[in-house]
This record gives structure tokens, sequence and C-alpha cells, in this order.
């Protein structure tokens, strides 16, 4: 028996974390086989500005996520400001008002642990730099489920309290440092892009 393909990454971060998606986009080549869906930390009631911001930096067409929309492979989906990012166990997401979690909406624990019920074992999700804790039980919840977690490793970071509590919450695939996060997630785009399914 194999383990279940990869089919969807979910990334997370705050403060320190668009330096690190400048060097974790890149690797991504285009035919890159999975949707990437990502969770910044934005202020809300002003445009973010992230779309052509991440577009500079990736091969893949960078788009804000759009309620009910199916997730598409190779493409990368950014949160709204004050909306959190949920992914449907009919892998489409929703867009939500629901109260700020750990202060922040979006919420990185919501879109991770969403997207863990969705996809189970088949899910990657990556923590990047930030400031507090916010993504670290979501993190959880994807092992848990039999997913990849990979971590930024802290002394590559910004600020460090978002990986160290992700490491201090639960046991990870992987510490690196940003390019070699985006290294990895291609050698996984491309394992997936080859592999059967094994039940």
């Amino acid at each position: 028996m194999t383990r279940r393909r990869t089919e969807a990454v979910v990334i997370g971060g705050s403060a320190g974390a668009l330096d690190a998606l400048s060097l974790l986009l890149p690797p991504l080549p285009r035919g890159f086989s999975l949707p990437v869906a990502i969770v910044l930390h934005l202020l809300p009631g002003k445009p973010s500005g992230l779309v052509p911001v991440l577009q500079d930096y990736a091969e893949l067409p960078v788009k804000e996520a759009e309620d009910k929309e199916p997730l598409a492979q190779g493409s990368v989906y950014v949160a709204s400001p004050n909306y959190h990012l949920l992914i449907e166990r009919e892998r489409c997401f929703s867009l939500s008002v629901d109260d700020a979690v750990l202060f922040s909406r979006p919420s990185i624990d919501v879109l991770f642990e969403s997207a863990a019920d969705a996809y189970g074992p088949g899910l990657v999700g990556v923590l990047l730099s930030g400031a507090n804790e916010d993504g670290a039980r979501g993190l959880a919840r994807i092992r848990a489920h039999g997913g990849i977690a990979l971590v930024q490793a802290p002394d590559s970071a910004h600020a460090r309290p978002m990986p160290e509590a992700a490491l201090a919450r639960t046991a990870v695939d992987g510490v690196l440092p940003p390019a070699e996060l985006g290294r990895a997630l291609a050698a996984l785009g491309a394992l997936a892009a080859t592999t059967t399914e094994v039940a």
C-alpha cells in the first residue's frame, strides 16, 4: 500500500511571510499539479495588494479565492481581507465573516482545519514566519488527518513565534528555510502527477 497522493497545498503566515513566499513560490513550475491556497494576516477594510506582489514571484497564476470557486490544479489562491477562507468537502472555497480567530480574519487555523477535513491525507500544510500562534492548531489537524506538515525553520523567519508554536504543538515532516520548502513542494507536485492512488 502506498501513501495517498498529494492533492492540495495550504500555506499560512503573518509577519515576515511575504519575504518567505518570495523564495518559496519561484521553485513551483508551470504545470504544477496541485492547487495552492494561502492565508496571510491582512489589515481589514483595505485592498490587500497581494495578488500582483505574489504574481511577481510565481510562475503560476495568482488570484483571490472566490466563494464557491472550485480549486484548480496549478493555481495559487489568496484569501481576501476580512474574510475567513475555508475549503469545503466538495473541494471548493467558502468565504466567512465569522468572528476573528486569534485576532485574525482571515485565520490560518480556519483554512488549515477545513482543508484537513476536505483532503485528509492528501493535504500538505506549510506554516511560515509570524508573530502569533495562528496556524499551529490547524497544522496539528492536518498531521492528525494523515497529511504532510512543513514549517519554516525558525532561524530563517523574521518572526519566530508562529513556526515555534507549530513545532511545540505537533510533530512535523520537515523544518526548512523558504527556498527549500518551495523545492519540497515542487517535488511533491511532481510525484503527485505520476503517482496512482492506492486505497
